[in-house]
């Protein structure tokens, strides 16, 4: 385990990505999952307000989970989401685009009711190759604390 709930402080950033978006992914996801017209085809997404071929928002968030595991959610004492605060998809994600970004720890707090396990709110933000926010995401996650690990 690399990092421990301890790690997870106020203020504190984690990279994320780079992730590149391919066209077969955008369509795969969108057909079993967001079948919407500006998601399958080139032709429509261009005759949309999206511009091309762009992702679902929820494959988006997908992505970002993936993101976020790689980058330290799965070197973590992770043990829950808690749900999710808020979601805003600020700009399409687009066939091509490269994602990065960055986690940063918003709150970190012991649970009250069970002092083994810490909760985190995260708030992550990516952005495509030109700088542009495409992402924005608030989320509380559970992780345990050293006392959980200690005792097991």
């Amino acid at each position: 385990m690399k990092y421990a709930f301890e790690d997870f402080t106020p203020g504190r950033s984690f990279p994320l990505g780079p992730k590149t978006v391919t066209a077969d992914e955008v369509i795969d996801f969108a057909t079993e999952f967001d079948p919407q017209p500006m998601h399958l085809s080139e032709e429509a997404g261009k005759a949309s307000i999206l511009g091309g071929l762009a992702a679902s928002g929820w494959h988006t968030c997908g992505m970002l989970m993936r993101m976020t595991v790689d980058s330290y959610l799965g070197q973590s004492p992770s043990q829950a989401g808690l749900g999710v605060d808020y979601v805003e998809w600020k700009r399409p994600v687009l066939a091509g685009d490269t994602l990065s970004g960055t986690s940063t720890v918003l709150e970190q707090r012991v649970s009250r009711s069970r002092p083994e396990m810490g909760v985190v709110k995260l708030r992550h933000e990516l952005q495509n190759q030109r700088g542009e926010t495409v992402c924005v995401v608030e989320l509380n996650a559970m992780l345990a604390t050293s006392t959980e690990r200690a005792a097991s």
